[in-house]
């Protein structure tokens, strides 16, 4: 996608990104100025009101909350439950996937393989009120999708405190920035993201940590309002 962004990216008053990362690598992928580039982060505020549930539900629950596109990298996830269900048996924990299973070639190559597993549900899509109840009642959210501008179910879990298990990579380290209880694998291990969750299944939460706040350089705008008002001063 860089040789559509390059496309008269010189003749721009501002350039308007999601993350800092973005702003460092497109300042050096095409010798921009960082100070050209707004960092215009989502509003971390849902609207919706969620009560938290502390749940205490035997069966651990996993969610992976996900478009059908093959970045996303279900498939680690996937294979880390077959191991897990191989190792722990059925009923100890179950995952969430907001895929059916028939959405496109790679939803279907996905429940070929996988939907004979009785620990993963493929629970297909959801409203927003509806994915925010799941997120009430879910003991963690795994996010392992290799390509993100910035990764917003991961800002909207992190709102609740409760265990996330992301891969690791620039986006996820810097949209988990605040989060209380977090823990980064390798997007390709599969083998590192089972050993994660069954420590949270066995309910071993020493391995998260708290994930320090960070501090935007300017220009950087959290809402519609601010990011409007800096363009049309």
């Amino acid at each position: 996608t860089r040789f559509a962004y390059r496309i008269n990216i010189h003749r721009n008053r501002y350039l308007i990104v999601q993350a800092e990362w973005l702003r460092k690598g497109f300042s050096k992928m095409f010798g921009l100025p960082q100070e050209k580039f707004i960092v215009a982060t989502p509003d971390r505020k849902s609207g919706i009101k969620i009560e938290v549930k502390s749940c205490a539900n035997n069966c651990y629950t996993f969610l992976f909350a996900s478009t059908p596109d093959c970045h996303k990298n279900f498939e680690t996830l996937c294979r880390a439950t077959a191991l897990l269900e191989r190792e722990l048996g059925v009923g100890k924990f179950k995952v969430i996937l907001t895929i059916s299973g028939n959405e496109n070639r790679y939803a279907r190559w996905l429940y070929r393989h996988w939907g004979y597993l009785k620990s993963i549900e493929f629970a297909g899509f959801m409203s927003r009120e509806q994915l925010y109840l799941n997120y009430a009642s879910a003991h963690c959210l795994v996010f392992p999708s290799r390509v993100e501008t910035w990764g917003l179910p991961i800002s909207e879990f992190a709102a609740f405190g409760k265990p996330m298990l992301l891969a690791d990579l620039p986006y996820a380290h810097e949209t988990a920035a605040g989060s209380r209880q977090t823990a980064f694998f390798n997007p390709q291990s599969s083998d590192t993201l089972k050993m994660q969750m069954k420590r949270l299944i066995e309910r071993d939460f020493s391995f998260l940590k708290e994930i320090p706040h960070q501090v935007l350089a300017e220009p950087a705008t959290h809402t519609w309002k601010e990011l409007f008002d800096l363009l049309l001063q």
